[in-house]
């Protein structure tokens, strides 16, 4: 068997997830090009194993551990992405980015959102 071609088809695999985390906004298709990627990880294990004749299948071992952590990564990954959905009702990345509370103006009080004293930065 030649290597080069699940070589190169694992290329396109990972270039195709990579360019999926990168332009995608939906949370679920990034998940999903993630696995893509992993996937793509999973074949050239396999396909290596396959080429250096290793007796103890440590590729074929490595996938079957990556998948395990695919499938825990992609429960956990849904699960907060529906938690998100359900609180916000968009799964758009870019309208996530701001998950953490909102911050107070400039020159207010973060805390109690209340005018600064200028001289030592507590609130009035």
């Amino acid at each position: 068997m030649h290597l080069a071609y699940p070589a190169v088809l694992a290329a396109l695999l990972f270039c195709t997830g990579v360019y999926g985390v990168l332009a995608r906004r939906n949370a679920i298709l990034v998940l999903m090009s993630v696995e893509l990627m992993l996937n793509a990880v999973n074949l050239n294990l396999v396909a290596f194993d396959v080429w250096l004749r290793d007796r103890l299948h440590a590729g074929q071992a490595l996938t079957l551990f990556t998948i395990a952590i695919a499938a825990a990564e992609i429960g956990i990954g849904l699960a907060i992405v529906l938690m998100v959905y359900r609180n916000r009702g968009t799964a758009d990345v870019d309208r996530l980015r701001d998950t953490a509370e909102a911050t107070a103006p400039a020159g207010t009080d973060p805390t109690t959102a209340q005018p600064a004293d200028s001289v030592t930065g507590a609130a009035a």
